[in-house]
């Protein structure tokens, strides 16, 4: 789990302009591990990109990582508000 946490973290960390306001929480459902990226709402343009091609581009790489058990990794980005 801290795997995915940290890769989440080291994709989106030199994409925005203001890494200390980045945060990532995990929460557990019966079929998900969802992770909630929140950033900066100025970089939340810089995380999704245009028509979301960052955004689907950061999914595809978390998506492919393993986890444990039967569960699987979702991703939600959330603005800072």
């Amino acid at each position: 789990m801290t795997d995915v946490q940290d890769l989440v973290l080291t994709i989106v960390r030199p994409l925005v302009s203001y890494p200390e306001d980045i945060a990532l929480t995990v929460t557990e459902s019966e079929e998900f591990l969802e992770y909630n990226l929140t950033v900066n709402p100025e970089d939340i343009g810089r995380v999704i990109g245009k028509q979301g091609r960052v955004a689907k581009a950061i999914r595809t790489i978390v998506y492919s990582v393993r986890v444990k058990g039967p569960k699987k990794v979702r991703l939600n980005i959330l603005d800072g508000k």
